[in-house]
């Protein structure tokens, strides 16, 4: 198996949030759109209580993912990754420990932690083994109205730990630019492409931010 370091490269472009619902033939058709639109990361994210329907929406999205050459991280729960075969996991602080979860899911697993607006933290789970670390938010954000605000100084900063940076919080087609350009190899979004009447299209616009994707 691949180890972390060589799915590092992978960590780019728009990275995709699920939103939480119980209509597993909705996600998957706007997943669906989304990758169509250059969606290439994909992180299942279920606040629920329903294990059955996590199992049951992992299962379709991993299909959909594989069949689209993008990666699958599940958000918060280590066990259920490895359940459903994901790419990854994604930690926040409270979410376990990252050397745990590299333990469980194996080397060549993806994990990825939220920094917010935090250096001392970015340098912590880069020395645990981090494969990407996620800073935000840059904008007000309808998912977490009261997140801790980052700001893009924070991107370029944090370049000296060598690993991927994705920019969250408020982004869409119109703000991300300077995220961007300040070193974020990957956007973290979810209403900008969930709220959007096309969301191919809105994935697409995203997707065009970044010229040096394939």
């Amino acid at each position: 198996m691949a180890g972390s370091k060589d799915q590092r490269h992978r960590i780019r472009g728009v990275y995709l949030l699920t939103r939480e619902t119980p209509d597993t033939a909705a996600l998957c058709a706007g997943v669906e759109a989304a990758l169509r639109g250059g969606v290439r990361l994909l992180q299942f994210r279920d606040k629920s209580s329903d294990a059955g329907r996590h199992r049951e929406q992992l299962a379709a999205l991993r299909t959909l993912t594989r069949r689209h050459g993008a990666l699958l991280i599940v958000n918060d729960d280590v066990a259920l990754a490895a359940e459903c075969g994901a790419d990854g996991v994604h930690l926040g602080e409270d979410d376990g420990d990252l050397r745990r979860a590299r333990a469980v899911l194996g080397p060549g697993a993806i994990v990825g932690a939220s920094c917010y607006n935090d250096l001392g933290r970015a340098e912590a789970v880069a020395d645990a083994g981090a494969d990407y670390l996620a800073f935000g938010a840059f904008f007000a954000s309808g998912t977490k109205p009261l997140a801790r605000r980052a700001d893009v100084t924070l991107l370029q900063q944090s370049e000296r730990f060598g690993l991927p940076r994705v920019a969250i919080g408020g982004l869409d087609a119109h703000n991300a630019g300077p995220v961007i350009e300040a070193g974020a190899a990957a956007i973290a979004v979810l209403g900008a492409v969930w709220d959007a009447p096309d969301r191919e299209a809105a994935a697409r616009a995203l997707t065009d931010l970044f010229p040096s994707l394939e």
